[in-house]
């Protein structure tokens, strides 16, 4: 405090403090308890509400457990037929499918992190950056549409391969994995950035002495990257999986669009509680089960990475 009043004075110190006050209770904590306190009641007529019937229970979270519905799953071609929740299906799927996006992009972001920190010609990184920035200037509604439309049924991917006589007959892209694969390339492309600044930013501040000193050792390229990048960039790291999980898990926009008709995100059950069926009490226990299941992923993350959350705020 002593600081901010120092470096901007008491008066603007005193607005940033009450703007940062009344964006934290009246934009964040209010409606989120709000919300909260609502899924713990009944979705009722308005003349039942504040009656008899509207008593507190779990009934709202219970309701991902009932409906159980017969889903196939296929491993190393073999069938094997499961009974579960709808709901609770949906909500697996979305939590693996988020998981396989967040590793997606780390696979991808590692290598192109390291080139533009440590390999590429400074002088030509200015121009590298621009051409990775512009295309995100875009609305994530136009990303994802440009995606629909490559990844359509006969679209320009598949014309483009026939051309090529890569492949013979059209291709469904969004029909694999479950009929998330188009979902999954989508948010790679659209939230990548998230993955990738973070990274950078960490391995930026890497001396390049130690790299040179673990080559000079007799290190193996994978060895240097294993025992001297990857734990000095840990904070980028688990800063980038978090960003881009949490993004992904609660997107819904990317997943109307291109998902099969066979397979949803779990916040299309969520948008669906509350606007088609106006169970907003459902809605809400949905989303704080969602809230949850992200706070857990947090968490394993800082303790599998071994950092704390001032390390991924930087």
């Amino acid at each position: 405090m002593a600081a901010l009043i120092r470096r901007y004075g008491t008066g603007l110190t005193g607005i940033i403090i009450a703007l940062t006050t009344f964006w934290l209770i009246v934009l964040v904590i209010l409606p989120y308890f709000d919300l909260f306190e609502s899924s713990f009641r009944p979705y009722l007529p308005a003349a039942d509400v504040g009656g008899p019937k509207d008593v507190y229970s779990l009934s709202n979270y219970i309701t991902i457990f009932q409906n159980p519905a017969e889903f196939n799953i296929g491993l190393f071609g073999f069938t094997f037929p499961i009974s579960v929740a709808i709901h609770m299906w949906v909500f697996v799927l979305t939590i693996l499918f988020s998981v396989l996006t967040t590793l997606t992009s780390l696979v991808l972001c590692y290598p192109l992190a390291y080139y533009m920190a440590k390999v590429i010609d400074p002088k030509r990184l200015s121009t590298f950056l621009l051409l990775l920035v512009v295309p995100m200037w875009v609305s994530e509604l136009l990303r994802a549409f440009a995606w629909f439309i490559l990844l359509a049924f006969k679209g320009p991917l598949t014309i483009v391969l026939q051309n090529l006589g890569i492949i013979t007959d059209p291709i469904h892209w969004t029909w694999g994995l479950g009929g998330f694969s188009g979902v999954i390339v989508t948010l790679v492309y659209v939230y990548i950035l998230f993955m990738l600044f973070p990274i950078y930013n960490s391995m930026t501040s890497l001396d390049t002495n130690q790299l040179e000193a673990a080559q000079d050792l007799g290190a193996k390229s994978w060895q240097t990257h294993w025992r001297v990048v990857v734990p000095h960039c840990k904070p980028g790291i688990a800063s980038g999986c978090v960003t881009v999980f949490m993004l992904a898990v609660g997107s819904l926009l990317v997943p109307t669009l291109l998902s099969s008709p066979s397979s949803r995100w779990f916040t299309e059950v969520i948008y669906s509680r509350m606007f088609d069926e106006n169970d907003w009490n459902g809605g809400a226990a949905y989303a704080f089960i969602l809230l949850f299941v992200c706070t857990i992923f947090v968490s394993l993350t800082m303790r599998l990475f071994k950092v704390g959350l001032a390390d991924i705020a930087k």
